[in-house]
């Protein structure tokens, strides 16, 4: 699943320790989450759709396969 959160950091400005700090997880989650290695969790997903006042299919996309 690929995901525009590195994005919408950068026009947020806000680095990957204050989005985990908003939504209660490490800044590992986060750049594993940005680097395509963790997929989260539905709940974790509409948080951080909330953070950035977005449709979470605005940030995450399934690509064929997924």
């Amino acid at each position: 699943m690929k995901n525009s959160i590195r994005i919408e950091r950068a026009i947020k400005n806000i680095t990957q320790e204050d989005l985990a700090n908003l939504i209660g997880v490490s800044r590992q989650t986060i750049n594993a989450m940005e680097s395509n290695k963790y997929v989260p969790s539905t709940v974790l997903a509409l948080k951080i759709a909330r953070v950035f006042k977005k449709n979470v299919e605005e940030i995450f996309l399934l690509e064929k396969g997924d």
